[in-house]
């Protein structure tokens, strides 16, 4: 594999050398499947060279490979003044690639970063197997749960033991200071389901889940933020769809607008949930609920457009992928957000909430204006209860003034 890199015959033979030599092949081909550069690729693979050639001086196998070996590598590295930003990630996934190929073994002995993961692998399987969440689900926990620990802990050493509810009252307050009330709530479940994870699984000895209080958000007490018309347009046109990053955003964006989709959905849409042959969009909700959207004509060219011209060749099945390598889905909503904000950037608009969740309140809201029921509203927007739609009555400030009461006094 590495033949796709480098051709002459003394550079292969001198980069299959050492205890990696048989395995350097294989860790190649996924800088070729997730598209990586080929500039960046031949330098991963000659870093990995250099490995293979110092264990082999060191007299050390690929199964004495470990964390503590390539820190090794990396001070031997640093003493010859070749070290650079490209290695430890490089490293790094070497290390995965030969632990998930079974070359190498975990550590029994790990370090805190180690431990972070493993902390952060049992909470998503705790999620999975003894919630039942959704993918979505878990991309929006487990950051949260990450960035406690990091927030808590640090750099030092990883002790749940000493957690107490002062810890996380401190972690929320912080946390939700600038972020809507909906947000902080979502932080909260967060929290509490990472917190009973721990307790039942011994890390903690009580169950620290009550002390993430609820946070009040009264039914129907904000009003939904949106933009108007014109300006969802100048969000759209805002996106140069000359270039490969822009056709992918601009696909997006229209998702968004046209049809109302959350982020999520947008992160985990599949190119097998497109109907070409019927138009329509086949999106799994909430509770696993299958359903189906028409695809308007302006999205469906816009996704074709990016398919078939700024869509990276890679092995996943998301529709939207990453432009830079590695080529992979999204990992989470926030990518999808952050597109907005750029896109709000660009445009010069500077609204209240940023989010991606903008859009879909701007489409529910033009299409109540426009005449749409609120039952109509709620089965675009995919809304299991009626009442969930009627937050935007609340814009339809025509009707509502026929319901209010004259002034007793006449006017003022």
């Amino acid at each position: 594999m590495i033949n796709h890199f480098f051709s002459h015959p003394e550079v292969l033979k001198r980069l299959h050398y050492g205890p990696l030599g048989s395995h350097i092949d294989g860790f190649a081909q996924i800088f070729v499947a997730q598209g990586y550069k080929k500039s960046t690729a031949k330098q991963k693979i000659k870093i990995v060279a250099d490995l293979s050639r110092w264990l082999d001086q060191q007299g050390l196998s690929v199964k004495n490979l470990d964390e503590i070996t390539l820190n090794e590598f990396l001070l031997y590295r640093g003493r010859r003044g070749s070290i650079f930003k490209i290695e430890p990630p490089t490293l790094r996934q070497l290390l995965k690639h030969l632990r998930v190929t079974g070359v190498s073994e975990d550590p029994i002995l790990v370090d805190d970063h180690d431990k972070r993961r493993r902390i952060e692998s049992g909470f998503t399987e705790y999620l999975v197997n003894e919630r039942g969440v959704k993918q979505h689900t878990i991309d929006t926990y487990l950051p949260i749960a990450s960035r406690f620990l990091s927030d808590h802990f640090g750099t030092g050493s990883i002790v749940l033991s000493d957690l107490n509810p002062n810890d996380i009252v401190r972690f929320i307050l912080q946390d939700t200071k600038t972020v809507s009330t909906k947000r902080a709530q979502l932080i909260v479940s967060s929290l509490r389901s990472f917190f009973r994870f721990l307790y039942t699984r011994g890390e903690t000895a009580i169950d620290l889940s009550p002390s993430a209080l609820t946070v009040a958000n009264w039914r129907l007490s904000e009003l939904p933020r949106f933009l108007e018309p014109k300006q969802v347009e100048q969000l759209l046109q805002s996106t140069n769809q000359d270039t490969l990053i822009g056709r992918r955003d601009y696909a997006i964006l229209l998702l968004l607008a046209r049809l109302g989709l959350r982020a999520g959905d947008v992160v985990h849409m599949a190119l097998d949930d497109i109907d070409w042959g019927v138009g329509e969009l086949i999106l799994c909700g909430k509770s696993d609920r299958q359903e189906r959207l028409p695809l308007p004509q302006d999205v469906g060219e816009a996704l074709v457009n990016y398919l078939c011209n700024g869509r990276p060749p890679c092995p996943s099945r998301r529709v939207f992928i990453r432009i830079k390598a590695p080529h992979k889905g999204f990992s989470s909503s926030v990518a999808i957000c952050n597109i907005v904000r750029r896109a709000l950037k660009r445009a010069k608009l500077n609204p209240a909430f940023k989010g991606s969740h903008l859009l879909r309140h701007s489409l529910a809201t033009q299409m109540l204006r426009g005449g749409a029921s609120l039952a109509e509203i709620g089965q675009i927007l995919r809304h299991q209860r009626l009442d969930t739609t009627q937050i935007y009555a609340k814009v339809d400030l025509e009707a509502l003034s026929a319901l209010a009461l004259p002034w007793p006094r006449g006017e003022i």
